[in-house]
């Protein structure tokens, strides 16, 4: 059984509000879950502790034994700390091949 770690919908029509659970890849949106994981408020303000609500201990658990968290909530997970972000791939300069005489690696023969 894949578990994934995602956002369950709730409230009225242009109000949404979502738990974030635990639930088998394979049931609906909205169907069972496994567990409940916290919640998140996206219409609540940015500073307001109404918005995102975790069980730091059983998201670290669901974690521990492999569950994959989906693009929504790996945002998530990473603004509240639980998981590392991705690391940044530096990218060189865009600029032309370099007329540097003095390097054999840039010569062409």
């Amino acid at each position: 059984m894949a578990v994934k770690i995602r956002l369950a919908r709730l409230g009225c029509k242009n109000r949404a509000f979502y738990r974030i659970v635990a639930a088998d890849s394979h049931t609906p949106r909205d169907g069972k879950h496994l567990q409940v994981l916290g919640f998140y408020d996206p219409l609540a303000a940015k500073g307001d502790a109404r918005r995102l609500g975790l069980n730091v201990d059983h998201v670290k658990y669901w974690l521990s034994v492999g569950a994959q968290p989906t693009d929504t909530v790996r945002g998530i997970l990473m603004r509240a700390g639980l998981i590392t972000p991705p690391p940044m791939v530096v990218m060189g300069q865009k600029k032309g091949p370099s007329n540097d005489t003095s390097n054999p690696e840039n010569l062409i023969t």
